[in-house]
């Protein structure tokens, strides 16, 4: 073997054991998270949407804590969605992942974030829908693949809101918050 050979045969080992670390993290962060409760049924039939924009699901945390990725459920993986505003509630269908359903009543807050878990984007460039998921206060973000349609996005989900989002939640303006 040449002089090359067990460098390269020992940073193969090192990367796969890395992964294999980050796999057993993963799979144990599920397991802490096991009392999440599961996600709602996603109903058959819905009004005609109010909205629908094409863009990235970026990730579910608990409720202000942007760090604390839930990966229950599969809420912890990115991936390309599309969401849809209708009058009943909010429907994320991501892409290789399972479909999200948020109802209305489940709704507490609509606002703009710069990151949240790992995606950090300009100012006020994620939009971050504050829900009840049972009893658990969760936080999840989406980016509109295109820019202009992010205002219209959030106008659609505040309007589902039961004041319609006229007013600011008691902690506006905490942990990053843009309203």
């Amino acid at each position: 073997m040449g002089d090359k050979t067990w460098p390269f045969i020992l940073t193969v080992l090192i990367i796969l054991a890395i992964f294999a670390l980050l796999g057993i993290g993963w799979r144990n962060r599920i397991k802490r998270q096991s009392d999440v409760p599961d996600l709602p049924e996603v109903p058959t039939e819905f009004e005609p949407q109010r909205f629908e924009a094409a863009g990235q699901y970026v990730v579910t945390t608990k409720g202000g804590d942007w760090l604390d990725r839930i990966a229950a459920h599969g809420l912890g993986v990115r991936t390309n969605a599309t969401m849809h505003v209708h009058p009943e509630g909010v429907v994320i269908e991501r892409s290789g992942a399972g479909t999200i359903y948020i109802a209305k009543d489940s709704l507490r807050e609509v606002r703009t974030e710069s990151g949240m878990a790992g995606k950090f984007v300009e100012r006020g460039g994620l939009v971050v829908v504050t829900w009840m998921l049972g009893q658990l206060e969760v936080d999840t973000g989406f980016r509109t693949t295109a820019a202009e349609a992010k205002p219209a996005l959030v106008a659609a989900l505040k309007e589902l809101l039961p004041d319609g989002g006229t007013q600011d939640s008691p902690d506006a303006g905490l942990n990053g918050k843009n309203n």
